[in-house]
């Protein structure tokens, strides 16, 4: 019951705040450890396609408002976390898996692994490299039309394409920032993730790769009351609530 209170008081307490105090300063080494209860987050087949950018220099945080449009969630912040998609990096966190699997399951020989020790390792050998191997979108659309018409006649999983996969892992990505303003929200801090932002500048002063994509800036640090504009609104859950 503690557990569930306090929950509900970080999920009550979490609101998109807009204008920071800035006489207060936060605790880097919390951000940085609400970032690691953040890896926790689940992801598409433990992949873990995210890196988490913690920005606290003034230089970078000011290149990174006017890449922000000059926002007051990002003008007023003390710090700033940039959620990075780095879907080229699949090979090696299949790679990083395999290891894994293979330590828990112990030197032994692969002719005696269980059933499921084998599915397992398959799973990250084949599986993996089958659904995120890709040529210029060539073969992520013959995957695609094979599944649909594999589809006809059996359940079959569809979203194969380059830009389907794209979209795996920036939901994985997503629950990573959810559970990150959440930890932020039960250490007493705030956030607000912004969606107004010009990536590509964001890219050059991270010196990420072409292939890297961010999926949120967030902002971050203590709210000024002025900071959180009006009530939460929902829309009645009756209306988005649908029961089977």
């Amino acid at each position: 019951m503690k557990t569930q209170t306090s929950f509900l008081n970080a999920l009550n307490f979490r609101r998109s705040v807009r204008v920071y105090n800035e006489m207060q300063n936060i605790d880097t080494e919390i951000v940085k450890s609400c970032l690691q209860q953040a890896t926790l987050a689940p992801n598409s087949s433990n992949m873990q396609l995210w890196e988490f950018h913690h920005i606290n220099s003034e230089d970078i945080l000011e290149q990174l408002t006017t890449a922000c449009l000059d926002q007051s969630a990002a003008k007023t912040a003390k710090e700033m976390v940039v959620i990075v998609v780095r879907k080229d990096l699949w090979k090696k966190r299949a790679q990083a898996n395999l290891a894994h699997l293979k330590s828990s399951f112990g030197e032994k020989d692969v002719a005696t692994y269980t059933k499921r020790e084998k599915f397992a390792i398959n799973y990250y050998s084949k599986l993996i490299p089958f659904v995120y191997a890709d040529f210029l979108g060539v073969f992520g659309l013959l995957k695609y039309l094979i599944s649909w018409f594999t589809g006809i006649f059996k359940p079959s999983y569809r979203q194969l394409r380059k830009s389907d996969m794209r979209i795996v892992a920036h939901k994985s990505a997503g629950l990573a920032a959810q559970t990150f303003m959440l930890s932020m929200a039960a250490e007493g801090y705030d956030t607000c993730p912004m969606e107004g932002a010009d990536t590509l500048r964001i890219k050059k002063i991270l010196n990420l790769p072409l292939s890297a994509e961010i999926n949120m800036v967030i902002s971050c640090g203590i709210r000024k009351p002025e900071g959180v504009y009006g009530e939460r609104f929902r829309i009645p859950f009756e209306e988005v609530y649908k029961k089977w």
